[in-house]
């Protein structure tokens, strides 16, 4: 087993806390994992997104140019990382405030109302977890 995640979205949707989260997981599992954050200078409301890779076997780079699987918040991080997806990945992408979807048809694309979710339930700050919900439902 050998996964490399793309979380993207805007400052402030807890992005990292998302990356940091799935890699604990994959710790908890007894898997090798790196977990490398990226933020836009703006931090609240700008550009943010982490790569996390869990993995059977060590982990020579916790760099990649093209993700298994994204997850994508908003639009620019669907613009910026959708045409990264590796073939044959996943891209889950947060239906709550993206409107559009990706043109691909060799990738796996899951539209999941993660803001509307995670109002339904009580916490509007919590969509974040439903879209990695998502992404442990989908794999």
């Amino acid at each position: 087993m050998h996964s490399e995640v793309t979380i993207a979205g805007f400052g402030g949707q807890g992005i990292m806390v998302a990356g940091k989260l799935l890699a604990l997981a994959g710790l908890e599992e007894g898997r090798e994992v790196v977990w490398l954050p990226s933020y836009g200078p703006e931090m609240r409301g700008g550009t943010a997104y982490c790569n996390v890779v869990i993995s059977d076997r060590p982990i020579g780079s916790p760099v990649f140019a093209a993700p298994s699987t994204a997850l994508v918040m908003n639009l620019p991080s669907l613009d910026k990382f959708g045409p990264c997806v590796k073939k044959n990945g996943m891209l889950i992408i947060n239906s709550s405030l993206i409107e559009t979807s990706s043109n691909r048809d060799d990738i796996r694309i899951c539209h999941v109302p993660c803001n509307d979710i995670a109002l339904e339930v009580g916490n509007g700050k919590a969509a974040n977890m439903v879209a990695l919900g998502a992404y442990v439902g989908c794999t």
